[in-house]
């Protein structure tokens, strides 16, 4: 199997969806020997933050000397991204390898990916994983080791469908990665998102004996590229912390329609002079005039372009932001 054959693959298992429990990925890891339960993991669970605060205690950890694990997602540049050590994405090679190896399982992809993850962390003996949750906690894939070092960022409204309707319910479960007398620090809201967010890896790096974290910004986490900002946040918490950082914009925005699109729009809208509606490639994402619609209410410029490609294209764009998926489609354009 080569790395193409291997990815489609692992992307027929999207046809699967979503679905709850933690019992085909155990089953999985049980095959592979269980290699979550040899591995010193950090696991991150939050609704705004996971890849920042992630990306910060990698990097400090490598700083220190350590061979870091770093699983994150969406990825945005390439399928390999999700999975990196000392910031190099797998190998095309490795990644065929071990698909290969373990294809013969009912998992979904995300499944699949994260017990590819542990396999290979375990493997290539790493001194840390930094784990960032997929989606919520107690069910997440990524919930199955025996002990780690939990950390929860900030958490809000988000994946209501999926995790609950409530904060109260929704902050149970991401709570579910945290393990009996093993350490869990938690985000502290003093009102400033990127500094919450140093603090609390700062937090855990000194537990670790490690120094301070230097700033980082993620691939699609409020990023500039030459003259234009990209940003993949989708939530009410995503627009509130871009909002500060931006104004009179020209932007290409697209968005998931199970999102809160009013909140969002609420922040960044306002701070834009002319928006550019486009649709994203995924059957979870609102079209571009249903979109323009909730953007009229906020900015008074807004027309709709359906191709994401050519709407990055327009004359002076300078935000390009409402989701991951959109980033994904137009990253090349930029680059």
């Amino acid at each position: 199997m080569n790395y193409n054959d291997a990815l489609n693959f692992i992307l027929s298992k999207q046809s699967l969806g979503i679905k709850p429990g933690l019992t085909r990925i155990k089953a999985l890891l049980e095959s592979m020997g269980n290699p979550q339960n040899k591995i010193k993991i950090i696991h991150i669970a939050g609704t705004n933050g996971k890849g920042t605060v992630a990306k910060l205690i990698n990097d400090a950890l490598i700083d220190a000397g350590y061979k870091v694990g770093l699983f994150t997602s969406p990825w945005i540049i390439d399928y390999t991204e999700q999975i990196q050590i000392n910031n190099t994405f797998i190998s095309q090679d490795d990644f065929a390898k071990y698909v290969d190896a373990y294809r013969d399982n009912d998992c979904t992809e995300f499944e699949f990916l994260t017990a590819v993850m542990y396999k290979y962390f375990a493997d290539s003996k790493v001194d840390y994983a930094v784990i960032e949750c997929g989606m919520g906690g107690k069910g997440d894939s990524t919930n199955v080791e025996k002990e780690n070092i939990a950390v929860l960022t900030s958490i809000s409204l988000d994946h209501t469908d999926f995790l609950g309707s409530t904060l109260e319910e929704i902050t149970k479960e991401k709570e579910g990665i945290i393990r009996d007398n093993c350490p869990c620090f938690r985000y502290n809201d003093t009102g400033d998102f990127n500094a919450d967010n140093i603090d609390l890896a700062n937090r855990v790096l000194h537990y670790l004996g490690v120094g301070d974290a230097k700033p980082v910004k993620p691939v699609g986490r409020q990023q500039r590229i030459g003259n234009v900002l990209i940003d993949g946040g989708h939530n009410v918490e995503a627009g509130r912390a871009l909002a500060p950082v931006i104004n009179n914009e020209i932007a290409v925005i697209g968005m998931m329609r199970d999102k809160d699109i009013d909140g969002y729009l609420s922040y960044v809208a306002p701070k834009c002079k002319k928006i550019i509606c486009t649709n994203v490639d995924n059957k979870r994402a609102i079209s571009a005039y249903d979109l323009s619609r909730f953007a009229k209410k906020y900015c008074n410029d807004v027309i709709v372009v359906d191709n994401p490609r050519q709407a990055v294209k327009q004359d002076g764009v300078s935000l390009i932001c409402g989701s991951f998926y959109l980033l994904r489609e137009i990253m090349d354009l930029l680059s």
